[in-house]
């Protein structure tokens, strides 16, 4: 039987699995409607990242809830399914930023502003940071492989951040169009890195992370 301390530690953790994914949905939202209206390719990929997250996030909240039953040891049907899911949609993501990325430079064309994603980059920032220190709290007063690899998952999200953050400052401070596809190119790297690891993750079964880092398996 559960203690209330565990019991409790592993509420939070389910109110961070579904904090993950409303944020997701939110800042993929923004990201999209300004990267269209604004003709930035590094902010459009990043709200589809966002999107992409949002499936992985389904299969970390599904393993907690499992948990509030008995322990995990491997992942269920249904996560590694939503695995699969997100490691191919992470491979169309990298492969629509490359070519996106080619056709701007080639065409010579550039975003309007970076400044939307200098905002949302930074808001990510700080959300990740806080979203990636609550989930390794909990992983560790539980004890839980689980918990501690989608924290370090979230920390590779905080790394995606900061490249988007980059790039939206560089173009602002030099007005340069071929800033915006390498930053492009820098997510296009990051997906691909997610889509190996998830698709991994998914064959073998283990409680690893599967965003874009090495897989912190169990």
């Amino acid at each position: 039987m559960k203690t209330p301390s565990t019991a409790s530690f592993l509420n939070i953790a389910l109110l961070l699995g579904l904090v993950t994914i409303g944020y997701n949905i939110i800042e993929g939202a923004v990201s999209i409607w300004f990267g269209l209206n604004d003709d930035t390719l590094a902010l459009l990929g990043f709200g589809v990242d966002s999107f992409v997250e949002v499936i992985s996030g389904a299969g970390i909240v599904h393993a907690v809830l499992r948990m509030r039953k008995s322990p995990v040891e491997s992942r269920d049907q249904f996560e590694r399914q939503a695995l699969r899911i997100t490691g191919w949609a992470f491979y169309l993501l990298a492969a629509g930023m490359l070519l996106g990325a080619l056709l701007n430079v080639l065409q010579g064309n550039r975003p309007v502003t970076t400044v939307p994603g200098i905002l949302v980059s930074l808001v990510s920032i700080a959300t990740m940071w806080w979203l990636m220190s609550a989930k390794m709290k909990v992983g560790k007063a539980l004890h839980s492989e689980a918990i501690i690899a989608d924290a370090n998952c979230t920390k590779t999200c905080l790394l995606l951040s900061v490249v988007l953050l980059a790039g939206s400052v560089l173009f602002e401070l030099f007005h340069l169009g071929w800033v915006d596809a390498v930053g492009s190119l820098g997510i296009a790297w990051f997906a691909w890195r997610e889509g190996k690891e998830s698709l991994e993750t998914a064959r073998t079964g283990k409680l690893g992370c599967c965003c874009g880092g090495s897989c912190e398996a169990s």
